[in-house]
């Protein structure tokens, strides 16, 4: 096992990092392998809320607090919802790479899980003429081959691993020199968990009250730029874009905005700035069995 991820500088003198990304599943999310849910037009709707509703309304909270975003966006949803995916790369925001039909990476074998990619980065490339320079994994289940797969794509970095409270550089293989930067998440700082319910998809029925959540957020920032880490959070627009829910997120983005000592950025802006530090490429062995 390597030793942990290290302390990263960041820049302007700031204590640490903070980045407000968006995965805009939409109907993919419940129908890769699971196509009968197409049929279930309430289960659609709830999607479709997403792109319909809660973008445009993310979109405007994020333009009054002045912060530039990251959306994550499947190759699917960009053909579902061109207009879409238009106006956030029009409004300034990063548009990263998220799989074509949010493909689980570790369900499928290798020649999938690449060609997966190529039709995802083909997407975005006939809809927004973009080559998104970030990926994150759906279901957050990145494979062990996935770092050398994106780094042959030219990928600049992913954000899908949990064992660091800083970005590093990921080798991609252990022991490697060649390495894409990893921006790491936690669950704890996904709003699935929170509030998503789908009758005999996803969530147990208990649905979090808005104002609990942001605490559980503000408190992840708060211990994060305590130790100067990069504070990651990922929600959904179908879920997060929801009025009581964007309200409380609007008060979040407020806060975070406010210190002084923290930068406020798009996950392209951090690895970008990461990348300059020529940290050593680390990486975490898999366990053998």
């Amino acid at each position: 096992m390597s030793a942990p991820a290290g302390p990263v500088v960041w820049p302007d003198g700031n204590q640490a990092a903070a980045a407000f990304t968006f995965d805009v599943d939409a109907e993919s999310a419940v129908l890769w392998q699971a196509p009968h849910n197409a049929h279930r037009m309430s289960v659609m709707s709830h999607q479709a809320y997403g792109p319909l509703v809660g973008v445009p309304r993310l979109l405007r909270l994020l333009d009054r607090h002045a912060i530039q975003s990251t959306f994550f966006v499947p190759g699917y949803t960009a053909h579902r919802y061109p207009h879409v995916v238009r106006d956030i790369v029009a409004a300034g925001h990063e548009v990263a790479h998220h799989g074509y039909l949010h493909e689980q990476p570790t369900a499928v074998d290798a020649a999938e899980e690449a060609a997966n990619l190529d039709r995802g980065l083909a997407a975005l490339e006939e809809v927004a003429g973009i080559r998104p320079v970030g990926y994150r994994a759906p279901m957050w289940d990145l494979s062990w081959r996935s770092p050398s797969l994106l780094a042959e794509r030219g990928f600049l970095y992913d954000s899908s691993l949990m064992d660091a409270d800083v970005p590093y550089e990921l080798a991609i293989t252990p022991g490697a020199a060649r390495s894409i930067v990893e921006i790491p998440i936690h669950w704890a700082l996904d709003d699935w968990e929170q509030y998503c319910y789908l009758p005999d998809i996803s969530g147990s029925g208990i649905i979090q009250t808005p104002t609990a959540v942001r605490e559980l957020w503000q408190s992840e920032f708060e211990g994060l730029r305590a130790a100067g880490g990069c504070w990651v959070l990922t929600n959904h627009p179908f879920l997060s874009g929801r009025t009581s829910r964007a309200h409380q997120l609007d008060q979040l983005m407020a806060h975070v905005s406010a210190c002084p000592d923290v930068w406020v950025a798009s996950l392209e802006d951090i690895a970008r700035h990461v990348r300059t530090l020529s940290l050593p490429p680390r990486s975490i062995d898999m366990p053998e069995t």
